[in-house]
């Protein structure tokens, strides 16, 4: 029988394929009761991966966009803060880092202190808040570069053609990237186009890519493509690798870092 993490991994895979689950062919198909099932369900429509229905579930009305970042400040938040410490031990002294959008990254931000001269780029506005909060209480030393571009109001994020070229300037020891799902075939992806292509950039430019992600996104595969799984170096997750992930990530010699909370 599959561990429960190991299940919600394939029922999501699943709502990938066809658009809609019923919870009597999944207690059929994992061996499980209906009550199971629709606690799984549950669980995976409180991390807005889908929408429950009678006798089953959908796809979430934002699988085709994400919810606006007031919004998912409210949801998953002690995953959150667990990815953002494990993020933040990440970072080094004299570190060049560039911390992307989201309210992981948020969190992110709010965990660096006691680091010394650490340049960080980020083209998130919530970010950059929190870092000059902390730079003014001294909580760490270094300099904050908000990107300029195209502003979006509802995620709080700025891209665009006017952002990319600034990333080429730099030569980044890592990047945090913050996803909206992460698959063994498709890779890591996100919702906003010009976020992408953004992190297409910014990946293309450090020596380590870091992907922050909670394991609602685990087998996710969003909108818009950021890059293969080989182009990754760590993973930073609040649940450890799904044992069916476990051959592939170790062949790609990629890092997985998770804790509990």
């Amino acid at each position: 029988m599959l561990l429960s993490e190991e299940r919600k991994i394939e029922i999501i895979d699943e709502l990938n394929r066809t658009g809609k689950l019923k919870v009597a062919e999944l207690a059929r198909k994992f061996k499980v009761s209906p009550e199971t099932i629709r606690r799984d369900l549950t669980f995976l429509e409180e991390e807005g991966v889908l929408k429950r229905v009678y006798g089953g579930a959908i796809k979430s009305p934002y699988q085709m966009g994400e919810p606006p970042f007031l919004h998912r400040t409210e949801v998953n938040t002690n995953a959150k803060k667990v990815i953002g410490k494990l993020g933040a031990d990440l970072v080094l002294d004299g570190d060049t880092i560039f911390i992307d959008t989201g309210t992981t990254a948020a969190e992110l931000a709010l965990q660096i202190r006691n680091k010394e001269n650490v340049r960080i780029l980020t083209n998130c506005i919530p970010v950059a808040i929190t870092l000059m909060d902390s730079l003014n209480r001294k909580l760490f030393s270094g300099e904050v570069i908000l990107l300029g571009g195209n502003l979006d109001p509802i995620q709080q994020s700025i891209s665009g053609q006017l952002s990319e070229p600034i990333i080429e300037n730099f030569n980044l020891d890592k990047a945090f990237i913050s996803i909206g799902g992460i698959s063994l075939v498709k890779g890591i992806s996100d919702y906003n186009l010009n976020e992408c292509l953004l992190s297409k950039k910014v990946i293309a430019n450090t020596k380590q890519v870091v992907v922050l992600t909670d394991q609602s996104k685990i087998g996710v595969q969003a909108l818009c493509k950021i890059a293969p799984l080989s182009d990754v170096d760590v993973v930073i997750c609040d649940q450890e690798c799904p044992a069916s992930w476990k051959n592939d990530i170790m062949s790609l010699g990629i890092e997985w870092i998770s804790g509990s909370y």
